[in-house]
């Protein structure tokens, strides 16, 4: 099972924006819409452009600020072709603490798997 990690304090993401943090191995963006948080990759996928640093709209969607990707912070489809999507982090606010669960492990190239 995987654990949470405290990210940031509650507050430190102003409503309508997002923050990036590393979470274990990770990127992972951070946006506080309407008083929830949501999580997703911080990368974009077409060139790598921080995602944390996009405008978030009203309708929880991301735009990259590098070639105007979109994304939708809820359930990290691609807005232009919903088939596609990055990876989507479970948020929880324990205290005033925002908790990111880490992404489960994968054994690189040189670990023996469990097959």
């Amino acid at each position: 099972m995987s654990d949470f990690v405290t990210v940031a304090k509650v507050g430190a993401i102003p409503e309508g924006q997002g923050a990036s943090f590393t979470v274990g191995e990770s990127l992972v963006a951070i946006f506080n819409r309407g008083g929830n948080y949501f999580a997703i990759d911080d990368l974009c996928p077409h060139m790598g452009a921080s995602l944390g640093a996009g405008e978030l709209d009203e309708e929880g969607a991301v735009t990259c600020p590098w070639h105007a990707w979109r994304f939708d912070v809820c359930n990290g489809t691609w807005c232009d072709n919903p088939r596609l999507s990055i990876n989507t982090y479970a948020v929880r606010v324990e205290g005033d603490e925002i908790q990111v669960r880490l992404p489960p492990e994968t054994p690189s190239e040189d670990e023996p798997s469990d097959e």
